[in-house]
């Protein structure tokens, strides 16, 4: 029996092994059509001034092999049984895991507030600063622009190509109030996301009836018109120079600065510019704790079942009698304040705006969290924006690699790179994000049968 079971599978993995080859050799050949404009030349200018081609084609052949390895292995691979979900669904097992997830996050919330206490504690206040600017408030950034993009995709299921409109909206509101009008971070943190908010219901109003594609492209446009606004618009947001000069952050109304009136002199410290940085990680932090507590009570609450259902079905959302127009109008109405709120930090962080911190490729990213986490999942989004941003900032610090690739090699230039092989090996193992979370927030158990008035109406 063993003997007739080892025979029947020889076949079948011979079948198998041809079908990958065969699958690694198209993909090969795609990749070389693709890089052979790219890689396999290069144009650089000689002595004269002149543009001259230059061949690289033992990078051109390397990339051609990496495609035909990777795809090879991908389709060699054997194929595991999927468990079954409902015989693995015990109550003890849902217990495990409810404990397994609580751990997690508290032991998570734990190092978020250690962390930049340990940095200061092993590198010095001087030695932190990049540490926890680069690798604790940039990220913190992206994990709030993505919980805010979430609540417009993954709830609401509304594709947004132009979501860094809303978030350049929040940062140049606090520009030109704090610049202008002299008003403090405090008041321009809500009236950033107030304008905000404003702006997306002025984008859901011409595309109540776009879906798809169609809302993709409109979404799209619009970021490009903001941004395209905020760089002919000389007269009042300086153009591509940008807005300088921007107020930095205080402490309720006491500055970080050196001196009897600063911040370090009132708790007795001596001065390091990275009490800023530290404040400013730990009000990040809160107002990004205080979106995901708001968006988990938003999904239990009618609004975010209202969410589910435009998310599954629209057209079964009307028939029910949902207003999805203002259900819509909400969801970017939501999603823009919380874009808002970060751009107001970001200028507070960079104390200096311009257009070009609002490209296409921002919102390209943003949206790369939310599908590489999961859409719905702000677990997952929170893994992909520290997985996506903290390895772009780590690329920074491998310039030994120079070594290897020569002087004239960047890791940096690699970034969008990596994010893409990301992209595409999630399509291929787990298409639903890191952590997929797309079931109902309320749902039946089993049938139940309508009773009173409800049968008297048709719906027993």
């Amino acid at each position: 029996m063993a003997q007739k079971t080892t025979q029947a599978a020889t076949p079948q993995a011979g079948a198998r092994l041809t079908a990958a080859l065969k699958g690694a050799a198209l993909s090969a050949l795609v990749m070389a059509g693709l890089a052979f404009p790219i890689l396999a030349y290069r144009t650089e200018q000689n002595f004269s001034n002149e543009l001259t081609l230059v061949s690289r084609w033992p990078t051109f052949g390397l990339a051609v092999l990496a495609a035909f390895v990777l795809r090879f292995l991908i389709l060699a691979a054997p194929r595991r049984p999927r468990p079954d979900r409902k015989a693995a669904a015990t109550p003890e097992r849902a217990a495990l895991m409810a404990k397994l997830r609580f751990a997690a996050g508290a032991l998570g919330l734990v190092a978020l507030f250690v962390f930049p206490l340990a940095a200061v504690w092993l590198l010095g206040p001087a030695g932190a600063l990049k540490w926890i600017d680069n690798f604790g408030v940039q990220i913190l950034l992206y994990v709030l622009l993505g919980w805010g993009l979430n609540i417009v995709v993954g709830l609401a299921g509304l594709l947004d190509l132009g979501y860094v409109a809303f978030y350049a909206v929040g940062a140049y509101a606090y520009a030109l109030l704090a610049t202008g009008l002299g008003w403090s971070f405090w008041i321009c943190l809500p009236v950033g996301a107030l304008a905000a908010a404003a702006f997306g219901v002025a984008l859901g109003l011409p595309v109540l009836r776009l879906r798809g594609d169609y809302l993709a492209i409109v979404t799209l446009a619009f970021g490009e018109i903001i941004r395209l606004v905020l760089t002919n618009w000389t007269a009042v947001t300086n153009g591509d120079a940008g807005i300088s000069s921007i107020p930095r952050l205080t402490f309720f109304g006491v500055p970080f600065v050196a001196g009897p009136n600063g911040f370090a002199a009132l708790f007795g410290l001596k001065f390091a510019a990275v009490h800023r940085l530290i404040f400013l990680f730990y009000l990040i932090l809160a107002l990004a704790l205080f979106v995901n507590f708001l968006t988990l009570r938003l999904r239990r609450a009618p609004l975010g079942r209202a969410f589910e259902a435009l998310r599954e079905d629209e057209i079964a959302c009307r028939s029910l009698g949902l207003n999805t127009v203002a259900i819509k109008l909400c969801a970017f109405a939501l999603g823009a304040s919380v874009a808002g709120a970060a751009g107001v930090l970001f200028a507070a962080r960079q104390n200096f705006v311009s257009p070009s911190s609002f490209t296409f490729m921002e919102s390209a990213t943003i949206l790369a969290l939310v599908v590489l986490g999961g859409a719905g999942s702000q677990l997952g989004v929170a893994f992909a924006a520290i997985v996506i941003i903290g390895g772009s900032e780590l690329l920074r610090e491998l310039d030994a690699l120079q070594a290897v690739f020569g002087a004239d090699f960047d890791p940096t230039q690699y970034r969008m790179l990596l994010v893409g092989l990301g992209m595409v090996a999630m399509m291929n193992w787990r298409p639903r994000g890191l952590v997929a979370l797309r079931r109902p927030t309320i749902f039946l158990n089993s049938a139940r049968h309508a009773r009173g008035v409800l049968a008297g109406e048709g719906r027993g």
